[in-house]
């Protein structure tokens, strides 16, 4: 036996079928989101959060944990409900921008999903596209990502769009401003 060849739980990537796993409980389970979000210190007054996460009760963490090491990024987290389920939600989520880069749109740019999803991860994917080139960082760019926005998920009107801001960039000559990038 080779003993420098991973087995089991260390080597996931080598299941055979993981990968349509992942993108059977991604098109179920998952959601591809950005938000433009109104953030005093940046630069233009908003900053833009992204995110791709799966859902599942807590008594599913293990597979939550299984998308998190074949990704080899993110975490899970347990929320207790205030509703009437009877467990508490886990989520496995990656916000971090190098990590949506380099690891889940290129996963799901080869393995694509199955369901109306896939819409939704395009506009994913051209947002995040926008964000790498700094263009977020622009009035123009910024107006480009929030009105990509409004076509992902539940389809609701931007705020950034909605706001005064998104037609004057705001003054603040004398105010510490952050970049957020």
């Amino acid at each position: 036996m080779d003993s420098d060849k991973p087995t089991g739980a260390d080597n996931q990537q080598e299941r055979p079928g993981l990968e349509q796993w992942v993108v059977g409980i991604t098109d179920g389970e998952g959601c591809f989101s950005i938000c433009v979000v109104a953030h005093p210190g940046c630069t233009l007054g908003w900053q833009v959060q992204h995110e791709y996460s799966v859902t599942q009760g807590a008594a599913s963490m293990v597979a939550l944990d299984l998308i998190r090491r074949f990704f080899g990024c993110g975490r899970v987290i347990c929320n207790p409900r205030q509703d009437n389920h009877r467990q508490a939600l886990a989520r496995f989520s990656v916000k971090a921008r190098r990590d949506l880069l380099e690891r889940v749109i290129p996963f799901f740019d080869e393995h694509p999903l199955i369901t109306a999803k896939q819409l939704d991860y395009e506009v994913f994917r051209e947002a995040m596209d926008l964000i790498a080139r700094r263009r977020h960082l622009e009035p123009a760019g910024l107006a480009q990502v929030a009105a990509l926005t409004e076509r992902m998920n539940r389809r609701k009107r931007s705020r950034y769009l909605e706001s005064s801001e998104a037609t004057r960039r705001p003054s603040r000559p004398d105010a510490e401003t952050k970049i957020w990038s």
